[in-house]
């Protein structure tokens, strides 16, 4: 009974969390870590906040001892939309880490990002995108070096 009065308030704290934030997040099924302070959302999991979301086949909310986002871990074929003032990412990775408190993207595995307002494209073996400044690190080695796509205009256009 104890461990069923945990996981219902561990619930709720998540829910007033998420919800506090408008963040929703859904999938096929629920898993609630009370000890581990983790929900992991499996199968078709989608985290979305305004018009900004990210879907994979499992996403891991991972929270701090004040039970406080700590940050989402999205795996299995990720994919993404995030909108800044001046740009909309769409993009897709292995895995997808993001940071709130940081407003920090991490992509790992064939990361990929094009930038459709600007016309840009990157891709690396690790893409770190801050969404606070628009500054991306991105990472390759020899066998799958960075790759940057972009359209130059003409003068006088």
């Amino acid at each position: 009974m104890k461990s069923v009065l945990h996981f219902s308030l561990l619930l709720l704290g998540v829910s007033a969390i998420l919800f506090a934030q408008k963040v929703q997040v859904t999938s096929d099924t629920m898993k609630a870590y009370e000890n581990k302070k983790e929900v992991h959302f499996i199968g078709n999991a989608r985290v979305s906040k305004l018009k900004d979301w990210v879907h994979g086949a499992e996403i891991t909310v991972y929270f701090d001892e004040n039970n406080e986002t700590k940050k989402y871990v999205a795996q299995g074929d990720v994919t993404f939309e995030l909108h800044q003032k001046n740009a909309l990412y769409k993009g897709k990775a292995d895995r997808v880490t993001y940071l709130p408190k940081k407003s920090e993207y991490i992509l790992t595995g064939n990361a990929v990002i094009d930038d459709l307002i600007n016309k840009r494209h990157v891709d690396g073996n690790e893409i770190i995108l801050d969404m606070t400044t628009g500054n991306a690190n991105v990472r390759g080695d020899r066998r799958k070096p960075v790759k940057f796509i972009f359209d130059m205009e003409k003068k006088g256009e």
